[in-house]
């Protein structure tokens, strides 16, 4: 049980605590949105992994049945190495826990899940009146690109199969045809990078884990990182300043530059257009990437060394 108090203090309260405030408080994830996407992502799977590792090992150590299913294939020198044959109170107590967390992050992921279709299903019901098909024989009434009739100026992508980009008479009259293409680009964008998936997985553990630091501050970030992403997707191909125009136009009515605005990402992500930060140098991108992908393997590293010192 000590590999399981190992996983829970050094990797979990480190990776769950200090790690997402530096993180939070670092100004290069503006400069490499999606660098800083891939970082929290390893963040999280971390954490998880070292609570799923600690579960399969408090459990192996609770249950008999379970040790010899899970340590059948091994010498008993590894068996004996993680000495799980007899379970203290607080061993019972921590896997309990440790179930219980497990089936409340699978509950709070599913009913992201069945909430988001059912989201779906009402927008995709609510474009069918705005938007009805066209009789039989006149040809498709619908493909990937819907446009509605309405005053307002917007554009959004709707996830689901087959996806949809969705854009208004309003942003059509109002932004010329380059910055009409920044918009879409930023759209895509997002489909193309399945950023909708991320958000519900961002959105159950922070649901369900509220009082965590690291999925707190995943859903925050993930919510204004995706969009500094599509931002940069759309700027690379149509150009900063086209893009920020466009932003500025399809978003005037919500009060984009005011200061006062609860929109107020909206003229952080302009005045970053504007203003571009410099990216970050070519080597220092591969080392963060790096180091980020192989945080997760510590889990695995501390779960299976008791084994392969004893099988050395």
């Amino acid at each position: 049980m000590t590999v399981c108090l190992l996983l829970l203090s050094v990797l979990g309260l480190t990776a769950a605590v200090p790690a997402p405030r530096a993180l939070t408080r670092a100004a290069w994830p503006e400069r490499e949105p999606v660098l800083a996407l891939w970082v929290w992502q390893c963040l999280v799977a971390t954490v998880l992994l070292s609570c799923l590792a600690a579960l399969a090992l408090g459990t192996a150590a609770v249950f008999g049945t379970v040790r010899a299913q899970l340590f059948a294939p091994a010498p008993p020198s590894v068996t004996e190495a993680y000495d799980l044959s007899a379970a203290p109170v607080w061993a019972v107590a921590l896997t309990l826990v440790l179930a219980c967390g497990a089936a409340w992050t699978a509950a709070m992921l599913g009913r992201e899940l069945v909430e988001a279709r059912r989201r779906r299903s009402l927008a995709r019901a609510h474009l069918r009146e705005r938007a009805p098909d066209l009789p039989a024989g006149l040809g498709p009434a619908r493909g990937p690109l819907l446009v509605l009739e309405d005053e307002y100026p917007d554009a959004w992508w709707m996830p689901g199969s087959p996806p949809q980009l969705i854009v208004t008479t309003g942003a059509l009259h109002r932004l010329t045809g380059h910055q009409l293409d920044a918009v879409l680009t930023h759209e895509r964008g997002h489909a193309r990078a399945h950023h909708d998936w991320l958000l519900h997985l961002s959105t159950a553990l922070a649901t369900g884990f509220p009082r965590i630091p690291l999925f707190a501050h995943f859903c925050d970030q993930t919510h204004r990182l995706v969009e500094l992403s599509a931002d940069d997707t759309a700027s690379r191909r149509c150009g900063h300043l086209t893009t920020a125009l466009a932003l500025i136009e399809l978003n005037q009515h919500r009060g984009v530059l005011s200061c006062a605005s609860t929109h107020r990402l909206l003229g952080e992500r302009v005045d970053r257009l504007l203003q571009p930060p410099p990216r970050l140098g070519r080597r220092d991108r591969a080392l963060t990437t790096t180091a980020a992908t192989l945080v997760p393997l510590l889990p695995l590293l501390i779960t299976f060394a008791p084994g392969l010192t004893a099988l050395a």
